[in-house]
């Protein structure tokens, strides 16, 4: 695999409107990346990307992560279909479960989550080669190979990829814990017979493009404060060594403080899982994300005192490879 590729992923979470998200795709498709993925926030992500697959011609298109709990995997294989014959094969399917308080929110129940996934990734793979279903709902064998990624903040989870999947989509790992995800992930792949130097790695990571170091790292830590509020990604950076942080920002959570969660966050956290900063010192620390093994580094870009839109427009630009 090539050592330049690049993607970004596009958030549902912000008011952009679908045909926002079309355009900045045809603008990273110009500038040479190799996917835009689209996140579930408050929009539907296999939807987006579609879109963007039908506005764009070569770039690979797909989700970082679609949630499982939203759409039986009959469907979801059916979407997935559907987009991959549109974009004549350029359709990514990451696959994760969210988070516990969220589901809960929505009245969701989550159960059994890990050993839910790995069967949810397995269906999907038996729909789409045709193996599923009988009668008016036998399916039809999907004419395009569709790789299917996990997220994955956990080896568990990586373990569970390793096995039924193509590979990991880790979100905000360390770059120093990242190596653990992936051993996990290519042992388990390993131990089903598969080639563990087939499993993929695209890293979603939060990027501030700024040539003002400080507004740069401050974005940093007010982001990495947000995510601090969900157990789940706490747990990972405990796992990360970053125990007295997630102290810290847990008790600030308690009084819902965002900014004292901010404070907690320290320097040597945001530069082991952030991009941040001047435009040459992004394209550094993307090279020793790949160095650690994110096969495709996929920029997370949060803004730096401006619009977001405007944020990863410029960021495209600035960090094409």
């Amino acid at each position: 695999m090539s050592q330049t590729r690049l993607g970004v992923v596009l958030s549902t979470a912000t008011d952009a409107p679908p045909r926002e998200l079309m355009d900045i795709g045809k603008l990273a498709e110009d500038q040479g990346y190799e996917a835009v993925l689209v996140n579930e926030g408050r929009g539907d992500a296999l939807a987006c990307a579609e879109a963007i697959a039908l506005a764009t011609d070569t770039i690979k298109v797909g989700t970082n992560i679609a949630n499982i709990y939203y759409r039986h995997a009959f469907l979801t294989a059916m979407t997935a279909q559907t987009i991959a014959e549109l974009s004549a094969g350029r359709l990514i399917l990451g696959l994760g479960m969210s988070h516990r308080p969220l589901l809960e929110a929505m009245g969701i129940e989550m159960t059994n989550p890990r050993q839910y996934l790995g069967e949810y990734a397995q269906t999907i793979k038996g729909i789409l080669c045709g193996e599923a279903g009988s009668g008016f709902f036998e399916a039809k064998a999907c004419p395009y190979s569709v790789p299917i990624l996990l997220a994955a903040l956990t080896t568990a989870s990586a373990e569970v990829a390793g096995r039924e999947a193509d590979g990991i989509m880790p979100f905000l790992a360390g770059r120093d814990y990242l190596g653990q995800l992936i051993t996990a992930t290519q042992d388990a792949a390993k131990s089903v017979g598969k080639d563990p130097q087939a499993m993929d790695c695209m890293m979603s990571i939060p990027t501030f493009v700024s040539d003002d170091n400080d507004a740069a790292m401050s974005a940093a830590r007010h982001n990495l404060a947000f995510f601090a509020g969900l157990p789940n990604y706490r747990l990972q950076w405990k796992r990360c060594g970053f125990e007295d942080e997630m102290a810290g920002a847990e008790e600030a959570w308690k009084n819902s403080d965002r900014r004292a969660a901010a404070n907690a966050i320290s320097d040597t956290m945001v530069e082991q899982v952030c991009i941040y900063g001047s435009p040459g010192q992004c394209r550094d620390q993307i090279d020793a994300f790949r160095q650690a093994g994110a096969a495709m580094p996929v920029l997370a870009v949060s803004p730096v005192n401006e619009q977001r839109l405007e944020a990863t427009r410029k960021a495209i630009k600035l960090l094409a490879s």
